[in-house]
């Protein structure tokens, strides 16, 4: 009875599907979960529910995460609601536990090898046997591919094959690559060493062998949760199934929208197909979003709502839980320099006025965009940490780029052009104007690079420098001008700090929360990257921006820059914006600039009742979905039909044009109090709230119709 009762306790506060999640039967679980919905309550309870119940032993629970972090935390809940024992690690930590458990069964006596903690030297080194020239980038790349092949069970001789149906973007010709993977495994087995992906398969491969350590693993974990299933690429697969071993007590828990890692392999058809694989499957959807405010969730489902392909049939309509809070804002600007600055000196103004700098993140695309952040944070005084990167001066290639200026300021003519002269001075290091290479880190490398040449425009088109002090003629700033300029930057920009607004890109920003989000350089080429080039890749690039929009808890700011330079080529929004209302004045993207820097401010208007994203003007002037149920005052409507009424015959107009019936309802909706209130209503402007915003405040106030427009008037 004691224990009934005590996991009763854990039910405590679950809404209604996490208690469905919780208390679903034994045997096979999908837990579909939003972002913010609660998803590690809901397995952490549901394991402590049925080991309190006597259902399960902890001791035979293995939960599989993807960080050692989430592996932590889940440790930590299970702990605190009574129920430690349970095994929650990475795959590769279960692997490596059990693989070194019974390596001298294995192994016939002999020692583990070694396992490497990085592929990138033996790549190197398995290129430079095939002819092939990689630096540590290019190796980065190689060592990507063969983890990708690896992963998804690919052989050296099936990659060329599999490369080509994957459409995979490879750093060389997809026959090199499998020279170099060939290459890669002989020098690992002559070696002695072995890296993860071998880690994990002889895992799978002493369960399936093995008959004596099959019974004992499986005798061990009979009852498995794994979390962010989405992500589970078919190695991985592969294990989870043969720790099965046929049997069914299996809780997956995943978002396929927020699949955004299948270029590493891993794929969320898994998740997709797991009611098909586990028949009379329980799936439970969790949809209440509990992070965010119901603006920055309707913004989220408005982002999501246009997905398409496989993923978008498990598409969540998030529904906030928490109370209204600012409208989300989407700014246009001339220039990422004016973008930059904005965001900076907002984050100042966060700062300022309360909110921890650590509650505040900047998320973008690629890590090449933080340099300008960077300093712009820096200019004001806000400290920053990048998240998962270096920052830009810490990385190796700018790092070496700042030593060939350097040595360039020797032998480059000084009246050569800036640019032009960085350009010259960065073949040293190999970089060329061309187009970037394929591969993620070369592709990277390339373009921290290519962020130096752009800065090299801006400043020479901001820089002038008078030859002399009497001279009168000014030259342009010469080389030697550019890497002082750089020099003075990284050193403002290397202060350690210990809490600050966080930069990161979006991928590294997957599983993180911030009181205060900016998404910024939502452009077409950057979001979606140019590189996106199938529909599938298009999609996931989707997937990012909500995952972005996600992380936000209270407060969230996108913007993009027309151009990239000042006077620069014009850029078109990013696809995945939702189609905002911009009739009230505000230019079309490449027109004329209202300011120097800052071109408009869009507000993003949500539904005050289910806080999805109004696009179509007579939702927005509501306030709400024209489906939502209203709460409309009928007698203040009433009461607000007869003074309008009343006010259009004196004027001898039409009763619309002082104010529309949506406005009425509005108004009845809503009961502004305040002038700032009624002015916030779609179809109040300055110059009604000066005509009317008096009366129609008396009349919310319960002023009768005659008080304000007595009969005789008329």
């Amino acid at each position: 009875m004691v224990v009934h009762s005590t996991s009763e306790r854990v039910l405590g506060g679950l809404d209604p599907e996490q208690r469905a999640a919780v208390t679903a039967p034994a045997g096979p679980v999908c837990v579909l979960a939003g972002a913010g919905t609660g998803k590690t309550r809901a397995v952490t309870s549901r394991i402590a529910h049925r080991s309190l119940r006597g259902e399960i032993s902890p001791r035979h629970v293995l939960a599989v995460t993807f960080t050692a972090r989430a592996a932590a935390e889940m440790r930590s809940r299970l702990t605190a609601l009574g129920v430690p024992g349970v095994q929650a690690r990475t795959f590769h930590a279960a692997a490596l536990r059990q693989v070194r458990y019974f390596a001298p069964r294995l192994l016939a006596g002999r020692a583990m090898p070694e396992l490497l903690d990085s592929k990138v030297r033996l790549v190197t080194l398995a290129a430079t046997r095939v002819g092939l020239r990689a630096d540590r980038a290019a190796a980065r790349d190689l060592a990507g591919e063969i983890e990708w092949a690896k992963s998804s069970l690919v052989e050296p001789g099936e990659y060329v094959v599999a490369a080509a149906k994957a459409l995979r973007d490879t750093p060389h010709e997809p026959a090199r690559v499998a020279e170099v993977f060939a290459a890669y495994e002989k020098l690992k087995r002559s070696g002695g060493v072995i890296d993860f992906e071998d880690m994990l398969r002889a895992a799978v491969w002493g369960i399936e062998e093995h008959p004596d350590v099959a019974e004992q693993i499986r005798a061990q974990y009979r009852h498995f949760v794994v979390d962010e299933y989405q992500d589970v690429n078919p190695l991985q697969q592969r294990l989870l199934e043969v720790w099965l071993g046929g049997r069914d007590d299996l809780t997956v828990v995943g978002d396929a929208s927020q699949t955004i890692y299948s270029f590493t392999g891993a794929t969320s058809a898994y998740l997709i197909d797991f009611p098909r694989r586990h028949r009379g499957a329980t799936v439970v959807r969790l949809v209440r979003d509990y992070r965010s405010t119901p603006q920055v969730v309707g913004l989220a489902n408005a982002v999501i709502s246009q997905a398409r392909g496989a993923e978008a049939r498990l598409r969540l309509e998030l529904v906030g839980q928490r109370p209204p809070g600012p409208e989300p804002e989407l700014r246009i600007f001339t220039d990422e320099p004016a973008e930059a600055a904005a965001v900076a000196a907002r984050c100042r103004a966060l700062v300022d006025a309360g909110t921890p700098a650590r509650e505040i993140a900047v998320l973008f695309r690629t890590n090449a965009q933080s340099e300008a952040y960077e300093k712009a944070l820096t200019e004001v005084g806000v400290p920053y940490v990048v998240q998962g990167a270096e920052r830009f001066f810490e990385r190796a290639e700018v790092r070496q780029a700042m030593v060939a200026l350097r040595a360039a300021t020797r032998s480059i003519p000084a009246r050569t052009p800036l640019p032009a002269a960085v350009v010259e001075a960065l073949a040293a290091v190999g970089w060329t104007p061309d187009a970037p290479p394929a591969g993620g880190a070369a592709r990277e490398q390339w373009e921290a690079l290519a962020a130096l040449v752009q800065l090299a425009g801006d400043y020479a088109g901001s820089q002038l420098l008078p030859i002399g002090e009497a001279a009168t003629v000014e030259r342009p700033v010469s080389l030697a001008d550019f890497t002082d300029e750089l020099a003075r930057r990284a050193a403002a920009q290397h202060v350690p700090t210990v809490d600050g607004v966080t930069l990161a890109s979006l991928h590294s920003a997957k599983g993180l929360e911030w009181d205060a989000v900016f998404l910024v350089g939502l452009a077409e080429g950057t979001l979606p990257t140019s590189y996106a080039r199938t529909p599938g890749q298009v999609e996931e690039e989707r997937r990012l921006l909500y995952v972005g929009v996600t992380r936000a808890r209270e407060w969230l700011w996108l913007s993009y820059a027309s151009a990239r330079s000042p006077g620069g080529r014009a850029r078109r929004p990013s696809r995945f914006l939702p189609q905002l209302d911009r009739s009230g004045g505000g230019e079309r993207a490449g027109g004329p600039a209202r300011r120097p820097a800052e071109r408009r401010r869009v507000q993003v208007v949500s539904c005050r009742v289910c806080g999805a994203t109004l696009l179509a003007g007579g939702d927005r002037k509501l306030g709400r979905c024209l489906t939502c149920p209203s709460d409309i005052d009928d007698e203040l409507h009433e009461r607000l039909r007869e003074w309008r009424q009343r006010v259009a015959g004196a004027q001898r107009v039409p009763g619309y044009v002082v104010f529309t019936d949506a406005t009425l309802v509005a108004l009845a909706e809503r009961r502004p109090t305040r002038a700032e209130e009624l002015i916030a209503i779609a179809g109040i402007g300055p110059r009604k709230l000066g005509l009317y915003g008096e009366a129609v405040l008396a009349l919310v106030g319960g002023a009768a119709v005659d008080e304000i427009c007595p009969q005789k008037s008329f």
